[in-house]
This record gives structure tokens, sequence and C-alpha cells, in this order.
């Protein structure tokens, strides 16, 4: 079921404390603990935090009964910026060192997303969760795109958002105690963040005009998920094919990740909550699984061709693509050419299979 600011879902008689509130009121209170939420999240140095810390506010509003729903317009001018970033991040160095590497790279990012698809297969058969949820929420690509793209797709996006995002913290965490074990960060700072540079009016008129032209484009070729494919696919050959720069300024960034955030938080209920909650023990532990499995490609990377150990672990990471290029670039003997074209090509790869795997997935469990 794909859940979207069209297709709210209704509140029971149990979930109706803000539903009594003015709609004004209920975004003042969704905005306040948004805030609150990102910026301890923030404080915390956890990944995400814009767009987990308005998701989290936003189950605590929709399982309380708010009836206020991101508008269409505003969600699909959401997922056109995320895709613009996406499309931004994706560099041309990246394209000698997966050609001279190509074998290597295709065998890590297919035993991955096999590895990924098992998992997901096995909590759709033991009835945890339901078969595309299971295996999208399973996909190790970048965790927002493969949320956006499992709602096209008929899976639970809510569902999906809780496994992804869940993976993001750990996978994050996780590769930040690895770096540490081998790069002494403890006199690197992280810079502060500008929330408001100079804003370069070329770069970002190009920027805007890519995000309008690829969600129109996505529209028009009846994509999944056409605000976001569109504006990738669209901004990935204007970014790579016409070297034309983008300008993503963090406050516009902040707006979008909120605008998703709380598009998927609002159609939480209590039941599905619950349902995500019960299911949390496995959940984690398929996360775990992931990790060690991604961790033990790593080590034959390392050893076959000599790379460092901290290179393979954060090239073989499994997601958290934007978290793992930070942790890649304050040590300074990653190679994050090599990081960051295998961490590209599995995003790529799943982005063109990721569908097909999960009807086929939801295809056996039903036979």
């Amino acid at each position: 079921m794909e859940t979207s600011p069209e297709h709210p879902i209704p509140d029971t008689p149990a979930t109706e404390r803000m539903a009594r509130m003015g709609k004004p009121w209920q975004w003042l209170v969704l905005l306040t603990i948004s805030a609150l939420f990102a910026g301890a999240l923030e404080l915390a140095a956890l990944p995400a935090a814009l767009l987990i810390g308005p998701m989290l506010a936003a189950i605590v509003a929709g399982t309380n009964g708010a009836t206020v729903r991101v508008p269409r317009l505003l969600f699909g001018s959401a997922q056109a910026i995320v895709g613009c970033l996406v499309a931004a991040s994706i560099s041309a160095d990246i394209f000698p060192v997966f050609y001279q590497e190509w074998p290597l790279f295709l065998g890590v990012v297919i035993a991955t997303v096999a590895a990924s698809s098992l998992l997901g297969w096995l909590i759709s058969r033991w009835r945890i969760l339901p078969g595309t949820t299971a295996v999208w929420g399973s996909s190790p690509g970048a965790a927002t795109a493969m949320v956006l793209m499992a709602g096209a797709f008929g899976a639970d996006q809510r569902l999906v958002a809780f496994m992804q995002y869940l993976r993001v913290i750990f996978v994050s965490m996780t590769a930040a105690v690895v770096a540490k074990l081998w790069v002494d960060t403890s006199g690197i700072e992280v810079p502060p963040i500008i929330w408001f540079p100079p804003i370069g009016v070329q770069a970002f008129a190009a920027t805007i005009g890519i995000a309008v032209i690829g969600g129109l484009a996505g529209k028009l070729c009846r994509l999944p998920s056409p605000f976001f494919l569109g504006t990738f696919i669209f901004g990935a050959v204007v970014h790579l094919g016409l070297s034309v720069e983008m300008q993503l300024p963090p406050w516009l960034l902040a707006v979008s990740y909120a605008m998703v955030g709380w598009s998927i938080g609002l159609n939480f209920t209590r039941p599905i909550l619950r349902h995500a909650t019960r299911a949390l023990p496995q959940i984690i532990a398929s996360i775990v699984a992931l990790i060690a499995f991604c961790g033990g490609l790593a080590f034959l990377i390392s050893h076959l061709l000599g790379i460092d150990p901290l290179t393979a672990y954060l090239a073989t990471s499994p997601g958290g693509m934007d978290s793992v290029a930070i942790i890649a670039a304050a040590a300074q003997n990653v190679d994050i050419s090599f990081v960051m074209a295998l961490q590209s090509a599995r995003f790529l790869i799943v982005l063109l299979v990721g569908p097909s795997v999960a009807r086929l997935v939801a295809r056996s469990i039903r036979e």
C-alpha cells in the first residue's frame, strides 16, 4: 500500500488528541517538536538528523490523531530536491576507478544485493513484515531514495522508512567506530553548518530548473516515484554530461527533508507503530547480519587487492552513503574515489534491479 499525502489514513477513536486542535495549531506543534528532535539528534552527531527528527515528530503527531498532511505539490518538490542532491553527489572521478575494478565492483554489488534480498525474503517468509516492504527495507541503497521508490511500487513506506533509517543509524555508528580504530579523529572538528550561504545565481537557478524539468519529465514518462527518479536521471545527465553545477543550500535541504519526514511520519498509526515495535528484534538482527556480511566482503577485498581495511570497509558499508562520505573525508589515508565509486555503483544497480527483486520476492512468498 502506497502511503503519501494524498492517501491519508483515517484516525481511530483512540487517537483523537491532536484532532481537537485547529490545523494551524497542529502545524505549530509539529514544527516545534521537529525542531527539538532534529536539534537533539544533531547534538548527538547522529546521521540524517534533519530527516529523522521531523519524521519522529510526525510519528508522535500522527499516532495522536493529527489531521494535517503535507500538500502534494510540496511533497513532490521535496522529492525533486532529493533527486538533485543524489545526482549532484555522483562525480565523474568514479568512472575511471570503476573501469579499472569493474569485475570486483560488480561481484561485491551482486553479493550485497543478494544478501539483502535474502534477508528481506526471510523477513517476509516468517511473516514479520509484508513481502515488498521487507525487500525495500533491506535494500542497501541511499535510504531516502529507497523509501521514495518503495511507495511507488506498493510497499508500506512507513515500515520501509523504519527499517532504512534504523539501518542508517547502525551503519553510520559502526563505520565511525571502525574508523576510530584506524584513524585518530580526536583533533578533527566538524565544521559548523552555514544555513544561509551566499547564493550562486547560476548554480541555484540550474538546481531549480533541473528539479522542475526533471519532475515534469518523470510525470510525462510515467516513472515510478516520478519527481525523484525524473529529477535524478535528468540531473545526473546534465551534471555529468554538461558539467552543470548545482547548489543545494542547507536551508533548502532542511525544508525538503522535513517535507519527506512529515509525509511518512504523519501516516503512522498506533497499530502500525506497535507492529514495527514487535518486529524490532528481528529487524535489528537482519541489520547486524548485513553489516557483518559486508564486513566479510571488506576483509576479502583488503586481502585480495592490498587495499587498506578502512577503505575496504567504508566502500562496502551497506547504506548511509552521505554519512560514509563524511567519515571517509575525515580519514587521511582513505581512498575516497574507491569508496564513492563502489557506493555509487551499488546505489545505481539497486535503483535498476530493486523493483524486479521486490516483485520476485513477493511472488515467491505468495507461491
